[in-house]
């Protein structure tokens, strides 16, 4: 099993790609140096044969053959008319038959053979004399010159294939072995990343992966892992925490609701049934509007986000916009293009929130201003009630939070309007904050905007200043 593990390693396939690749590529240039060994050692015997061959002939004279010049390096020569007959020879090759049968024509009169004679093979180079010095000679007789050397001992044999297959071998054994020890040094922080992760448990995310110093692909890799990690903690931190608030949150509307059943089981003399279905069913109200609130808010931070459509804010604010009972005015201002990509639902509630709570908290008014900036959508909702102090405008994002000013205001709100407000803004890419203003309270709410599919010439004055987002 731990070798079939091994086998399908990175390791194992690296190594076994790389020995087949070295394989294939060895065997060539094996091949290849056989052939041209082979093919050098012959051309240049033959080159010795055909030079042994020539001058033989250049000594010869009419009525005189002289005798084969004997040299070390050819050994057989041999000098045939044309029946076949050994007229004069080397001799070594004295008492042969003739070294070939093959006769060279006029056109190519030089012939290179291998053969093999009394179990022994030669390479033989034929040179037929030519017409002019056979009518000298032998009054136009045609004769032919042979010229062999033995086969050497590295030609006659298999041991250069026998060499050159354990070189080959071992060149594959080297690359294999090389390529098996780098490529283990490379995976081995994958190792200690793949070690380290089986570590990690929910229970305990704060251990991080070991991260090599090279910014190579395994480097980034347990970069984004530990990126991944840290994110995940804190998912997981935030989830809890969460899960915290929710039970708190979710603890006292139920703890009223079962006394007030406890009650009208314990005393139904006492109790007034009608007044205690009432004040029920109001907790229940209460109780799935902040469980309503929390589904909206948890699939807005783990659903993923629906397909984008232009949504033209300036309709929105003035035609879509909700408002309270209070006899508290919107006064919208939008100025120019205000389109963006996103959910139209999910922006009308965001827009909708906030200004129903501007509403709640303004004494005479409440301004709602769009405009176009910097490739963003600015949206200002402001009022002129009290404000909210410096220190709270980040806490009152957080889930559950709410200012004594908004439980006295809304005593059944849940806390979660403004959380679910921002966290649609973030997941349309864009932000939303609370800035000072002159009065009262002021959130922005920054979307990217949609660039226009024909956009506008630029004018010709001396530009145009940014619109003054600020109502008062």
């Amino acid at each position: 099993m731990r070798f079939h593990k091994r086998t399908r390693s990175i390791r194992a396939r690296c190594a076994t790609v790389a020995a087949l690749f070295a394989l294939l590529v060895f065997s060539v240039i094996g091949v290849a140096l056989d052939i041209a060994i082979r093919k050098t050692i012959e051309s240049r015997m033959w080159v010795m044969t055909t030079r042994a061959a020539s001058e033989w002939i250049a000594r010869m004279k009419p009525g005189r053959i002289p005798a084969p010049h004997l040299t070390v390096d050819v050994p057989l020569l041999q000098l045939v008319d044309s029946h076949g007959r050994v007229e004069a020879a080397s001799p070594a090759a004295a008492g042969w038959p003739p070294l070939s049968t093959a006769r060279p024509t006029y056109s190519n009169h030089i012939l290179h053979l291998e053969r093999c004679l009394h179990g022994q093979c030669i390479l033989v180079t034929a040179i037929r004399v030519s017409p002019q010095e056979a009518s000298l000679l032998w009054r136009g007789d045609p004769h032919v010159v042979y010229a062999g050397l033995p086969e050497p001992y590295i030609l006659a044999t298999t041991r250069l294939e026998s060499f050159i297959l354990a070189m080959t071998l071992l060149a594959v054994a080297v690359i294999t072995w090389i390529i098996w020890v780098v490529v283990g040094k490379t995976l081995r922080p994958v190792a200690d990343i793949r070690t380290r992760v089986s570590e990690i448990t929910v229970s305990d995310l704060r251990l991080r992966v070991p991260e090599p110093p090279h910014d190579d692909e395994i480097g980034q890799l347990a970069r984004a892992v530990n990126h991944t990690l840290a994110r995940l903690e804190e998912a997981v931190e935030y989830q809890r925490h969460f899960a915290s608030l929710v039970s708190h949150e979710l603890r006292t509307p139920i703890t009223a609701l079962q006394t007030r059943l406890d009650e009208a089981v314990l005393y139904p003399d006492q109790v007034d049934t009608r007044e205690t279905i009432a004040a029920s069913l109001s907790i229940a109200g209460r109780l799935r509007a902040v469980i309503d609130d929390m589904l909206m808010f948890t699939r807005l931070r783990t659903a993923s986000a629906p397909s984008p459509e232009p949504v033209d804010l300036g309709v929105v604010i003035n035609d879509e916009l909700l408002t309270t009972c209070r006899d508290v005015p919107v006064f919208t201002h939008v100025e120019g293009d205000v389109k963006v990509l996103g959910s139209g639902s999910q922006l009308i509630g965001v827009l909708n929130n906030l200004v129903v709570n501007a509403q709640r908290h303004a004494n005479t008014r409440v301004e709602v201003s769009a405009a176009r900036l910097d490739g963003h959508v600015v949206v200002s909702v402001t009022d002129d009630g009290d404000g909210i102090a410096p220190c709270d405008r980040e806490r009152i994002f957080k889930p559950f939070v709410r200012l004594d000013d908004g439980r006295r205001k809304d005593p059944n709100g849940t806390g979660l309007g403004l959380a679910i407000s921002r966290a649609t803004a973030v997941a349309h890419h864009g932000t939303l904050q609370v800035e000072d203003s002159p009065r009262g309270a002021r959130f922005v709410l920054r979307l990217p905007a949609m660039e226009p599919k024909h956009p506008r010439p630029p004018s010709s004055g001396h530009g145009t200043e940014a619109p003054d987002l600020d109502p008062w």
